[in-house]
Parts: structure tokens; C-alpha cells; sequence
């Protein structure tokens, strides 16, 4: 609607520059309705996945085939956020001060299970690192929610202490 008016208005100039995150934001409108419909889409996709993974436990060398959907449900799942915020808002947040070293932690433990279930096949190694994925998603997710660390903290400190 911005970019609508500024043509209609004559300050849409083709010499003006734009960065490459106005020009995909501007790109990239979509209505709420619709963030919402693929939201829930690629949401949904990332359950199935991490639950189809389930079920390959049962079969041979089910355990790598389990990390490899897990980890992609939880890829599918985090970026169907970007149709709630935006690509660009959902980085510029992901990438926070506050959250950076979770998101960074985030991605290493998303490598590292893909890695120890495809590359190097230990599959306990790939358990290992599915369990710390699950932990650092969950310190991730936490950071959205006000005080949140700070009370799973306490309360942590409390049960050890």
C-alpha cells in the first residue's frame, strides 16, 4: 500500500535505491489470512514429520532415519514462524541480543544430528545431539515469552540446590 501511494504521488522515482530487505519486504506482502493458512500449513508439515520420524524407529536403522525427519520438522516448524513475522523481522528477532547465542545453538544442534545420522552413522551420537536440539529449541522458544529463562532458571537452581 506504501509503494502505492509513493507512485501515485510522484516519489516513486526509478533512480531512487532501496536496500534488498525493503525490496523483499516489499516482495513479500502477504495478507494476514493468508501468513496465517501458511503458518499453520508449514506447521503442520513440521509435526508430521518429526511424528512420521517416530515410526521409523521401528524399522532398520530406524534411529537415522528418526534424526533426519525430526531435525526437518523442526526446520519446517521454526521457519513456518517467518509467515507470521516476515522473513526479515523473523532474522532480525532470530538474531536478537537477547537470543542470538540460543539460535546459534539452535543450528549447530540442527548440523550436528543431520551430520552424526548421515555422515558419520552413529546413531547414538545422533540420539545424543536430538536430545540437545530438543533443549536448545526449547531455551529458544523461551526467550519469546517475558521472564521465562529467567523463572525456568530459578527454578532449576531451586531443584538442584
Amino acid at each position: 500500500m506504501d509503494k502505492l501511494r509513493r507512485v501515485l504521488s510522484g516519489n516513486d522515482s526509478p533512480d531512487e535505491e532501496s536496500g534488498i530487505m525493503s525490496q523483499l519486504d516489499d516482495a513479500s506482502t502477504l495478507s494476514w489470512s493468508t501468513r496465517i493458512r501458511g503458518f499453520l500449513i508449514c506447521f503442520i508439515i513440521g509435526i508430521l514429520l518429526s511424528f512420521l520420524g517416530s515410526f521409523a524407529l521401528f524399522l532398520h536403522r530406524g534411529l537415522r532415519v528418526f534424526a533426519v525427519f525430526y531435525t526437518l520438522g523442526n526446520i519446517v516448524s521454526m521457519l513456518s514462524t517467518c509467515f507470521l513475522m516476515g522473513p526479515c523481522n523473523q532474522v532480525k528477532k532470530m538474531f536478537a541480543s537477547t537470543r542470538y547465542i540460543a539460535t546459534i545453538l539452535v543450528f549447530v544442534m540442527f548440523i550436528l544430528t543431520i551430520i552424526a545420522a548421515t555422515v558419520w552413522h552413529k546413531p547414538l551420537l545422533a540420539l545424543l545431539f536430538i536430545i540437545m536440539q530438543s533443549l536448545a529449541m526449547t531455551w529458544y522458544s523461551l526467550s519469546y515469552i517475558p521472564y521465562a529463562r529467567d523463572a525456568v532458571k530459578k527454578t532449576v537452581m531451586t531443584c538442584v540446590v
